[in-house]
């Protein structure tokens, strides 16, 4: 059984707003589009809350679909390729780690549903994602489906991401220990875009160079201090992209769960980033999410995963490897109402082209 690995809610209030999209382009299969950028001369994406705020809440928002009767395809479309991670362009050894080193690479992207009131703390949601290298060092990783409104056929609002981030349940409450970074442009995959095929649930995000915000109380209001703090692969590196590879590799998965198992249980809370290491496997067909070529891994990563990398290679001592998928479709393989697999898009050339595409974007400072 083949549940969707979906963003979680987030409830608690935020002020601030964005303004429509802008520009849209399109490379072959390639769809990019501008993000809503922040409103006012610099203002961060978000507010604190208010001390009403209620505290957060997740769900899963899908149901269990039939298995499939037969296995998915995932034959590689050419021969296999990859980019060194921020850091590998220079040979050298490192030295080994006998500990699961956590990537600094990864955090918790926040969005709002699109042209909702971000004040509304149910308009709000949350995934994973990860840096990877990029011409610029501007860019993140996640799914498709945590940049893309399939219902409302658009792409989400006030999209921000928090590498490294910690002990929080909302994009203002946690630890934001190197800055947070607005998405300038989405791209995406036509198939996912028009058609949901998550055969393509995979997005790369150019971001701004992040900003850093400190908040002080001032009687009954707040006000806040900017400081910009440069590019994202600057700050914590970014990892390497391969594709056409095995389905059989051992990689990590990253992520931050959150949500509930279909049986209540609710072991994550999202406060901290979670891992699962296993052997990747073809997954069945999901005829629901239109799916026939994904690979998994054993994992019981909840909602709010979503997004996370999927790493092969993956070195703790330097904390880099190769991006070989994202989180994307949560299983219940023995239907016992308990996550047990995680799948990801088999990333071919199809993905290396968006990828390619988003790479070379240039983006700079937030508006001001």
């Amino acid at each position: 059984m083949a549940l969707g690995l979906t963003a979680g809610t987030v409830s608690s209030a935020a002020a601030s707003t964005a303004t429509g999209t802008t520009s849209t382009t399109a490379r072959s299969d390639v769809i990019s589009r501008n993000a809503a950028t922040p409103r006012g001369a610099g203002r961060p994406v978000l507010d604190p809350p208010t001390a009403s705020s209620e505290p957060p809440t997740t769900t899963t928002a899908s149901t269990s679909p039939p298995g499939a009767s037969r296995a998915a395809t995932t034959p590689p479309d050419g021969p296999p390729g990859s980019v060194p991670p921020i850091g590998g362009e220079k040979s050298g050894k490192t030295k080994k780690s006998k500990q699961v080193n956590l990537p600094n690479t990864v955090g918790r992207v926040f969005f709002t549903l699109p042209k909702t009131d971000p004040r509304n703390p149910k308009n709000w949601r949350y995934c994973s994602a990860s840096s990877v290298q990029g011409k610029y060092r501007n860019l993140v990783a996640t799914s498709a489906h945590c940049v893309y409104d399939t219902k409302k056929n658009t792409f989400y609002d006030n999209w921000v991401f928090i590498p490294s981030y910690w002990d929080g349940d909302t994009a203002w409450t946690g630890k934001a220990p190197y800055g947070i970074y607005a998405a300038k442009t989405f791209n995406a995959h036509d198939d996912f875009v028009v058609k949901e095929d998550y055969d393509y649930d995979y997005a790369f995000v150019n971001v701004y160079n992040g900003i850093k915000v400190n908040w002080e109380k001032s009687g009954n209001r707040w006000r806040w201090t900017v400081k910009n703090v440069g590019r994202l692969g600057d700050n914590v590196g970014g990892q390497g992209f391969t594709w056409n590879r095995s389905t059989k590799l051992n990689v990590f998965s990253f992520g931050y769960p959150a949500g509930e198992h279909p049986d209540g249980d609710k072991p994550f809370t999202g406060r901290t980033m979670k891992w699962c290491y296993g052997k990747t496997k073809a997954m069945p067909e999901a005829k629901k999410y239109n799916l026939q070529e994904h690979i998994g891994v054993k994992c019981s990563f909840t909602a709010g995963a979503s997004g996370g990398p999927l790493l092969y290679n993956y070195k703790s001592a330097s904390r880099t490897g190769y991006l070989v998928g994202v989180n994307s479709v949560a299983w219940d393989t023995d239907g016992n109402d308990r996550y047990d697999h995680i799948s990801s898009p088999y990333f071919n050339g199809d993905t290396y082209k968006v990828y390619k595409a988003a790479a070379n974007r240039w983006t700079g400072n937030m508006p001001r």
